[in-house]
């Protein structure tokens, strides 16, 4: 069984590679906004992984 910490941390790699590919894809579609977006999820992703390594 999947404990809560496993998939908190699942969960945030997927976070970071959606924001990834929102990046990429707002730099293909000429998207200020969408490279924005995408670059918030993956920081997001990122500070979720990093407070669980610290608890």
């Amino acid at each position: 069984m999947i404990t809560k910490k496993i998939s908190l941390i699942i969960m945030s790699v997927l976070l970071i590679l959606f924001g990834i590919f929102m990046f990429v894809y707002g730099e293909y579609d000429d998207s200020p906004g969408g490279q924005l977006l995408g670059v918030v999820l993956a920081v997001v992703g990122a500070v979720i992984i990093i407070k669980q390594r610290k608890k």
